[in-house]
């Protein structure tokens, strides 16, 4: 992704309190600014005692794109296995990310994110639309991660910047097969029928940033929030989340959904910008993450999207007399400013016409969500 990037979020900087990092590993009892209820994160309260599972797809299966279809219409979310990311390498990128995260607070500070600025240490962007903290720490890895890994290793930071660069030419290559397979799965299987894709269908110049999240043991998970409720702003979103669970999803009808930690599985989000392209027929899921008492957690997403200067609208496949356009084009800058000014609003904001179906946007439910 170009450092023009950092310009849509210039206009929205984080606010200065958000910039203050405490070492979590030094409270013992959870700060009242860090305490949420039910108004703090207002959508409906999950059942611990559901049957429902996010699907889990082996990308070996014969149906596979079928199942990814199924997956993408009924919950915005599936898992996958047999993706071909090899696991030492998935272990390699655990290693880098937790090394990364139990250095010294005045350490890892020396790569923090400006408050105008993409890449670097800091809380999650959201957080300005949040009265409360999260309970989580991040690092944004937008191009290479050359500088501020020189500035949290000094001495050894070329073997964790060769990790991190080829854990994201193999995430792209995956990424790339993912869409096809989406898009396949909506009837798009043609080269031209995506022009950004290049003549090859390999998505060359498509845009990227690798996000790694922590989430320290908390002495008052059910009071605390790991990483509040949002959609992501991408075509899709590839996570690995280690072995420690915390990712939740949002189920119509059901309500939030733990996606557990497969052996070697990854899991595939639907993204704002899928959601628009496939004109609302796969929406873009709601998740965040929730703390635990005991244990550390850790999760890797790979932010796919397409190249910054790409409109991306209803694929023109999936439009007719029946099923008008339901978004206007926008590239994914644009919509990052949109997103950066009205968070969890942002697909509605684009939206030029309601589905004649019935189908609402995601978060149209839960228009009371606090964004103080």
């Amino acid at each position: 992704m170009p450092s023009r990037l950092s310009d849509d979020y210039r206009a929205h900087p984080v606010h200065p309190q958000q910039l203050k990092h405490p070492d979590f590993t030094s409270l013992q009892e959870l700060p009242e600014s860090y305490a949420w209820n039910q108004r703090d994160d207002d959508y409906p309260s999950g059942d611990s005692f559901t049957t429902e599972s996010v699907p889990s797809i082996d990308l070996n299966d014969p149906n596979a794109l079928q199942g990814i279809g199924h997956a993408c219409k009924t919950w915005g979310v599936f898992q996958v296995t047999n993706h071909g990311i090899p696991a030492s390498l998935l272990d390699m990128v655990e290693f880098t990310s937790r090394n990364l995260f139990s250095l010294p607070v005045h350490q890892k500070l020396k790569a923090a994110r400006s408050h105008d600025g993409v890449s670097g240490f800091g809380f999650a962007r959201i957080s300005s639309f949040f009265s409360k903290r999260m309970w989580s720490e991040g690092f944004t890895i937008v191009g290479s991660p050359d500088e501020h890994f020189r500035q949290l290793w000094p001495q050894n930071y070329s073997k964790h910047c060769d990790v991190i660069k080829e854990y994201k030419k193999e995430m792209k290559k995956l990424a790339g097969r993912l869409m096809w397979l989406m898009l396949g799965s909506l009837g798009i299987v043609a080269k031209q029928d995506i022009k950004w894709a290049g003549t090859k269908g390999e998505f060359k110049e498509s845009s990227a940033a690798l996000q790694l999240n922590y989430y320290p043991a908390c002495p008052d998970p059910d009071r605390a929030m790991g990483l509040a409720a949002h959609t992501d702003s991408t075509l899709l979103t590839i996570l690995y989340q280690s072995s420690t669970s915390g990712l939740q999803v949002l189920k119509e009808g059901v309500g939030w959904v733990t996606v557990p930690p497969v052996p070697g599985g990854l899991v595939i989000n639907v993204g704002d910008l899928m959601h628009i392209l496939s004109n609302g027929s796969y929406p873009s899921v709601l998740h965040r993450a929730i703390v635990n008492r005991t244990h550390h957690r850790l999760s890797i997403a790979y932010l796919y999207g397409p190249p910054t200067s790409v409109k991306i609208s209803p694929h023109p496949k999936l439009v007719g007399p029946t099923n008008p356009p339901l978004y206007r084009p926008v590239t994914w800058n644009e919509y990052l400013d949109t997103k950066a000014k009205h968070f969890n609003k942002a697909l509605s904001s684009v939206r030029v016409c309601v589905p004649l179906n019935g189908l609402v946007d995601v978060n149209e439910h839960n228009n009371s969500v606090t964004v103080g």
